[in-house]
C-alpha cells in the first residue's frame, strides 16, 4: 500500500459527498425508510396549558377502519423515570403546557391515524395558565449554574464603583422574542422492535445520546438499542437530544407489535421541538473619557418550563468580548406553563450579543467614538475569569472587515445619508463562540485492496460533515481521498458527541485523526507497510487526550458589518449588503465553512427583522405555529452576503487546529442590523424583530 508522507486535503474546497443523493431524492430521512408492515401514528395534543385529564374517550376512534390503537396514560406501557420529565410521554394525567401529547392514535395509514386523532375526545379540569415572561414576575430565581455549565453569576472588581466613576454611561434594556428553529425536516421517527431489540431511524443530531436515553426509558441494555440518522434535514439545536416523538414512536411500536412511523406536523413542532426562550436583558456600560471600558453590567431574564429547567446563558458573552476591571453578570429564570425551551443556534451568545453589541454601539454614540475603534481599543488577551485565550484575532477581524466594507467612508451622523426616499445606514458588531471539543470514538480499517473505511457516529445535519471528515481522514492516512469511505449516522459505530455547539468537526475530526494515525502506525510496525488479506482495524477514543489539555479560554471570533436602507414612509427595512470576517482556526473546507457562516448570518438577519413566535398568554398557545405566520428570511430578503477568513493558527485546540463555525455566523448579526438601522434613522430599536410598527412612529420623514 502506498502512503504519502504529506497531503493537502485539509484546506481544499471540496463539494459535498452526499450532494447528488440529496438533489435526486435518494437520500433517506427518518420516515423515508421502507420498513415492511409499517403503520403510522398521529398525536393528540392538549388544547390547554395547565390542567389534569379526567377522561379520554376512544370509542369513536377505535371504530374507524384501520385504527389499530389509541394509547393514553391509562393504557400506555410504563417508562422508567429519567432526567427529562418531558420524555415521560403518556405516563400521567397532568398537563404542563399547551400542545403536550395526551394520546396517540396508531393506524394503517397516516390519513386514518389523523382522522382517528380528531375523533378522540378529551375531558379535563383546566386552570388558567401563567405563561407570560415579565421582569417583575414573583417567581424569578437565580440558578447557580446555567446552560453549558457556566456559573449563573460572575462578578469581578466593584461594578457599582466603576460605573459611578465612568465619564460616559449607558443603561438600557433589550428584549428578544421567542424564536423557533423550523428546520426543513420536522421531528420524525421510525421505530420497530425485533426479538427484544429496538431499532430507530430518527431525525436527531445525537444518535449516541438518543440510544442511551431510549435504553434508560425502556429499561434496556444500551446494546439492545440502535439509532440510525444517516441524513438529517436540519436541526439548529432542536434535535440535539431525544424528543417526545422518538419515545412515542418506540412506545407505539411496542404496543401494536409493528413498526411505527411518526412525523410531527409543523404545527406540533412548535410545541414539541423546543424553542429559543424570550429574554429581557439589562446592560449597563461605563467608560472613561477616552473610551476605555471601566464597567460592564449584564443581567438576563428568561423563562423555562415547569417540567425541566433550561437557563439560557445570555450574559456569558459579556465575559468574553471585553474585560473591564469591573464586571457583574447574572441570570434569572422563571418557570412558567410553557413548553420546555431548548438549545437554538448559538444559545446564549446569540441573544446576549444583541444586547451587548447594541449597548456598545450606544456607548460609541454617547461618547462620540467610532464603533470599530471603540471595540478595538477594548480588546483583551484574557476572559473575565483570567484565563488566557488560546488564540484571539478579533482586532484583525474588525480591521479587515472595516477595510473591505469601506467603513472609513462612513458619515457617523445618524439619518444623514439618503438614496432617493431611502435612509441609508451601516452597523458593526463583534462575534464570538466557544471552540468546544468533546470526547468521541472512531474506527479506521484498511482493506487489502488499498482502501480505507473510517466510521464515526457523526450526524450530518446539512453541514457537510461527511465531506470534511473524509478530508481529515485522508490527511491523517496520507492517501488520496478517493481511497477513503466515510460512514456516519449509526449509534452502533460507537460513541460520538452531538452535532451541536459547533463542536462536530473538532470532536469527530480528532477521533478520526487519532484512529487513522494509529492505523497507519500499526500497518508500518506490525505488517511492514503492507495490509494483510484479512485487513487491519483500530478504534480510537479521545477522552484522555481532551482531559489532558491545558486550560485556555478557547473561542472563535468574528466581526459583522451591515448596510441597510429604511423607507421612512412605510418603515420597511431592507438589507443592502453584509460582510462577515471570521477567525475560526484552520479552515478544513472553505466551501462548507463559508456555507455555514452565510447560513448563520442569514438566520441573524431573519432574527433582526422577521422572526417572532407569538404566544397567547390567555391560553398558553403559540399562535404563529406555521410557516405562513412565523416569518423567516428568504432569497429576496438577503441580496448580498460575503464571508472572508482571517488566517489563524491555534496549537491548543485539536490535531487539525480547527474551530467550530456553524454558530459563530449568527452571533452579532442581529446587533449589526439594529445598529445599522439606528445609523440610518436615529431610532434605537431595543426589541426584536425590528418591524415597521416599531419604526414608523419615530422615523424622520
Amino acid at each position: 500500500m502506498t502512503l504519502l508522507e504529506t497531503t493537502v486535503h485539509i484546506g481544499r474546497a471540496e463539494p459535498r459527498l452526499e450532494a447528488r443523493d440529496k438533489v435526486t431524492g435518494h437520500a433517506r430521512y427518518a420516515v423515508d425508510h421502507p420498513i415492511p408492515g409499517a403503520c403510522h401514528a398521529w398525536p393528540v395534543p392538549a388544547g390547554f396549558a395547565r390542567g389534569r385529564i379526567t377522561a379520554v374517550e376512544t370509542e369513536a376512534a377505535l371504530a374507524l377502519d384501520g385504527v389499530l390503537a389509541v394509547i393514553w396514560h391509562a393504557n400506555a406501557p410504563r417508562l422508567e423515570p429519567g432526567d427529562d420529565p418531558n420524555l415521560l410521554v403518556l405516563q400521567s394525567p397532568e398537563v404542563s403546557y399547551y400542545g403536550q401529547i395526551i394520546a396517540l392514535v396508531v393506524a394503517t395509514t397516516p390519513e386514518r391515524a389523523r382522522e382517528g386523532a380528531e375523533a378522540v375526545t378529551v375531558r379535563a379540569d383546566v386552570s388558567p395558565p401563567d405563561s407570560a415572561l415579565r421582569a417583575d414576575h414573583p417567581g424569578l430565581y437565580e440558578p447557580e449554574i446555567v446552560n453549558a455549565g457556566y456559573r449563573g453569576r460572575l462578578d469581578r472588581g466593584d461594578f457599582e464603583a466603576g460605573y459611578a466613576a465612568s465619564a460616559v454611561r449607558v443603561d438600557a434594556t433589550y428584549r428578544t422574542p421567542t424564536e423557533h428553529h423550523v428546520a426543513m425536516e420536522p421531528h420524525a421517527t421510525t421505530a420497530f422492535w425485533e426479538r427484544g431489540r429496538l431499532d430507530v431511524f430518527d431525525a436527531t443530531q445525537a444518535s449516541s445520546t438518543v440510544r442511551e436515553t431510549l435504553a434508560a426509558l425502556f429499561g434496556l441494555a444500551p446494546q439492545l438499542v440502535r439509532v440510525h440518522n444517516e441524513h438529517v434535514g436540519g436541526g439548529f439545536g432542536s434535535k440535539g437530544m431525544a424528543r417526545p416523538n422518538t419515545v412515542l414512536a418506540a412506545l407505539a411500536a411496542r404496543c401494536v407489535g409493528r413498526p411505527v412511523k411518526l412525523a410531527l406536523p409543523r404545527s406540533m413542532v412548535f410545541a414539541l421541538g423546543g424553542y429559543r426562550t424570550p429574554t429581557i436583558q439589562r446592560v449597563r456600560l461605563g467608560a472613561d473619557s477616552t473610551g476605555r471600558l471601566l464597567a460592564i453590567g449584564h443581567d438576563s431574564i428568561s423563562q423555562t418550563s415547569r417540567l425541566t429547567e433550561f437557563a439560557e446563558q445570555c450574559a456569558v458573552v459579556s465575559r468574553v468580548h471585553y474585560a473591564p476591571p469591573n464586571l457583574t453578570t447574572s441570570h434569572r429564570v422563571v418557570a412558567l406553563d410553557v413548553p420546555p425551551p431548548t438549545w437554538m443556534r448559538a444559545p446564549g451568545e446569540c441573544p446576549g450579543s444583541f444586547a451587548l453589541e447594541s449597548a456598545i454601539d450606544e456607548l460609541a454614540v454617547a461618547g462620540g467614538w467610532d464603533p470599530v475603534r471603540l471595540r478595538i481599543g477594548n480588546d483583551t488577551d484574557r476572559d473575565a475569569e483570567g484565563r488566557p485565550f488560546s488564540s484571539r484575532h478579533l482586532v484583525e477581524c474588525l480591521r479587515e472587515g472595516a477595510s473591505r466594507f469601506g467603513w472609513a467612508d462612513r458619515d457617523p451622523r445618524p439619518a444623514a445619508v439618503r438614496d432617493g426616499r431611502w435612509l441609508l445606514g451601516t452597523g458593526v458588531a463583534a462575534a464570538s463562540f466557544p471552540a468546544i471539543t468533546w470526547p468521541s470514538t472512531a474506527t479506521a480499517r484498511a482493506t487489502a485492496d488499498e482502501h480505507f473505511e473510517v466510521a464515526v457516529n457523526a450526524a450530518d445535519i446539512g453541514t457537510g460533515a461527511r465531506t470534511v471528515l473524509r478530508q481529515i481522514a485522508a490527511d491523517a492516512l496520507g492517501c488520496d481521498e478517493m481511497c477513503v469511505e466515510i460512514r456516519v449516522g449509526d449509534s452502533a459505530i460507537g460513541y460520538a458527541t452531538v452535532a451541536g455547539g459547533s463542536m462536530g468537526t473538532s470532536s469527530w475530526g480528532w477521533a478520526v485523526t487519532k484512529a487513522c494515525r494509529m492505523l497507519r502506525e500499526r500497518i508500518d510496525r506490525e505488517h511492514g507497510g503492507e495490509v494483510p488479506p484479512e485487513g487491519v482495524a483500530v478504534t480510537a477514543d479521545t477522552t484522555a487526550d481532551i482531559a489532558a489539555r491545558e486550560e485556555y479560554a478557547r473561542h472563535a471570533f468574528g466581526a459583522q458589518f451591515c448596510a441597510v436602507r429604511v423607507d421612512p414612509e412605510t418603515g420597511e427595512v431592507r438589507l443592502d449588503r453584509m460582510l462577515g470576517v471570521f477567525a475560526g482556526g484552520r479552515i478544513v473546507n472553505p466551501t462548507t465553512a463559508r456555507s455555514q457562516l452565510i447560513g448563520g448570518m442569514t438566520m441573524g438577519v431573519s432574527m433582526a427583522l422577521l422572526e417572532q413566535t407569538v404566544l397567547d398568554a390567555r391560553s398558553g398557545a403559540f399562535v404563529t405555529a406555521d410557516l405562513a405566520a412565523y416569518h423567516v428570511a428568504v432569497n429576496a430578503d438577503i441580496p448580498r452576503i460575503d464571508v472572508t477568513f482571517v488566517p489563524e493558527t491555534d496549537p491548543h485546540l485539536n490535531p487539525m487546529g480547527s474551530k467550530g463555525l456553524g454558530e459563530l455566523g449568527i452571533v452579532g448579526a442581529a446587533a449589526a442590523v439594529a445598529n445599522a438601522v439606528h445609523h440610518a434613522t436615529g431610532v434605537r430599536c431595543r426589541s426584536l424583530p425590528i418591524t415597521p410598527a416599531l419604526l414608523l412612529p419615530a422615523v424622520p420623514g
